[in-house]
C-alpha cells in the first residue's frame, strides 16, 4: 500500500488529518491476527494493566492482540472520556458486560465499573513518523493521559499510516513503539 504523501501545501494538522484518514480508509482491512502475533514482542510482564481501546472508524483493531495479552497474563482496561480537557479514565470490564457508545460514539466502559491504572497504553492514531510522533484526532486525550500516567505508549496502526515527518508541539508525547501488521518496532528516543 502507498503511504500518505505529505506535500509542502499540507502544513496544518487539519490537512494532515484529512490525508491520514483517507490513507487509513484505503488500508482498512482485518489485521487483527497479525497484530496478535506481535504480543510477545511487546515484552509486557504478567500482571501489567494494559490500557487498550475498541477500534472505531477504521482504526487498526487490537481485539485479538488484547485477547493474546490476556493469555500472556496481562489485565486489560478500556478508556472512558471523563471530561473534555481531562485525561482518560480507564476501567476493567466486568464479566458479562459490554462497552457502550459514549463520548464521540466510541464504545467505552461505564463510569461505575472498576477503575484501573494502566502500566502501558495501546494508542490509536491517524498517522505516525519514524521518530515516534503520532497524529491523533486533535482532542488531546491521549497526550493528557500519557502526561498524567507517564507510562510507555505503543501505537497500533497499519504500516501504511507511516509518513516521513509530522509536526510536533510541546504537549505532544512521542510513542515508545509501534505495532503494525509488519511487526513491532521501538523508537530510539525512549526504548522500552
Amino acid at each position: 500500500m502507498r503511504a500518505t504523501q505529505v506535500t509542502p501545501a499540507m502544513t496544518s494538522k487539519t490537512e494532515l488529518r484529512a490525508a491520514a484518514r483517507e490513507t487509513r480508509r484505503r488500508l482498512a482491512r482485518d489485521i487483527a491476527f497479525q497484530l496478535a502475533e506481535g504480543a510477545e514482542d511487546l515484552g509486557i510482564a504478567p500482571g501489567t494493566v494494559v490500557g487498550g481501546y475498541h477500534a472505531h472508524r477504521g482504526e487498526a483493531d487490537p481485539a485479538e492482540l488484547l485477547a493474546r495479552l490476556v493469555e500472556l497474563g496481562a489485565a486489560i482496561a478500556f478508556p472512558r472520556v471523563a471530561a473534555k480537557d481531562a485525561p482518560l479514565d480507564f476501567h476493567h470490564v466486568p464479566d458479562g458486560e459490554v462497552l457502550m457508545p459514549g463520548s464521540f460514539g466510541i464504545p467505552e466502559p461505564l463510569m461505575d465499573w472498576p477503575r484501573a491504572t494502566p502500566g502501558l497504553l495501546l494508542v490509536p492514531l491517524l498517522a505516525f513518523d519514524r521518530r515516534g510522533h503520532r497524529l491523533g484526532y486533535g482532542g488531546g486525550f491521549y497526550d493528557r493521559t500519557l502526561a498524567a500516567l507517564n507510562v510507555p505508549a505503543i501505537g497500533i496502526a497499519y504500516a501504511g499510516q507511516e509518513v516521513a515527518s509530522l509536526p510536533a508541539e510541546a504537549h505532544d508525547r512521542r510513542l515508545d513503539g509501534i505495532l503494525t501488521e509488519q511487526g513491532f518496532r521501538r523508537f530510539p528516543h525512549n526504548p522500552l
